[in-house]
């Protein structure tokens, strides 16, 4: 049954389903400040997620958890806070990036029987540690930079938020980062069904190795300017926005290069053709 898609993805479904669950009556239950009432019922639902992953021997029950969690929250928020002009733009931000990243996963997901080969990687390389590695690596600390980069999303209900114009301009940015996001999952969707060559050189992937990513990280450092745009500068609204820049600088891209380069002869000239992130050509200069 682990093969069967259908199967599969109503206990994905399922999974979250409960999580959420548990998750909002931890919250009910909890009687600290906003913020930390968030964190606690956030990692609550991370361990239902991760004991199911335990159930099914497969980590990748995590996936849809980055994009998910967002919306749950956003939701929860915009039904518990009166709704104004501001407020709901940053929703619409936030429903717009979740529901393209959800929809990906969800055309991609084959079964429980698939898992990430970086979770796959992980288990190899850590061995007896592998429980964890699993826990801590691939479910608490991807949850932990979830919430911090939400912290400028939920500050938008917890103070006032006003509208001007740069709250404008930054709305459009996170606009225009689940949009790349959209572009390049399609341009790679198209390139894995033609089997056009080793390396997709369609669109955005002919100039950059990474635009999805380049998306998420102009996803977060344009909510966290919105946020400080409407409510004023407070530090911790861009630690989510650094984290994460660094987490795809240091963690992802260089997993991601490194299994491409041992599966693919001529990688490494692929990649001295192409850039790291921004979609900006090369140019030779002559001496």
């Amino acid at each position: 049954m682990r093969s069967n898609r259908l199967f599969s993805f109503i206990v994905v479904v399922a999974i979250y389903a409960i999580a959420t669950i548990f998750g909002i009556i931890i919250y009910k239950l909890l009687n600290y400040d906003f913020w930390l009432k968030f964190l606690i019922s956030d990692i609550c639902a991370t361990v239902i997620v991760f004991i199911f992953s335990l159930l099914f021997k497969n980590a990748s029950c995590y996936d849809p958890y980055w994009s998910y969690t967002p919306m749950v929250v956003v939701v929860s928020l915009g039904l518990t806070f009166p709704l104004t002009p501001t407020r709901l733009l940053i929703i619409i931000a936030i429903l717009v990036w979740g529901i393209r990243l959800t929809l990906n996963w969800a055309y991609t997901f084959t079964g429980l029987d698939h898992e990430d080969w970086r979770y796959m990687m992980l288990k190899e390389k850590s061995g007896k540690l592998y429980p964890f590695v699993n826990f801590l690596g691939i479910h608490l600390f991807p949850t932990l930079v979830v919430y911090l980069c939400m912290l400028p999303v939920m500050g938008m209900f917890y103070y006032d938020a006003s509208i001007n114009v740069l709250v404008i301009i930054f709305f459009v940015f996170a606009l225009i980062a689940p949009s790349i996001e959209l572009i390049a999952d399609m341009q790679m969707h198209k390139f894995r069904k033609e089997k056009t060559g080793t390396f997709n050189r369609i669109g955005l992937w002919k100039y950059s190795r990474h635009p999805n990513y380049l998306g998420e990280i102009m996803m977060w450092i344009s909510v966290a300017l919105l946020a400080i745009a409407a409510c004023g500068f407070k530090w911790y609204f861009i630690v989510g926005a650094i984290v994460n820049l660094f987490m795809f600088l240091f963690i992802s891209i260089p997993m991601a290069d490194n299994h491409q380069r041992s599966r693919k002869p001529g990688y490494d000239e692929y990649k001295k053709e192409t850039r790291n992130l921004l979609p900006i050509k090369r140019f030779k200069t002559s001496n």
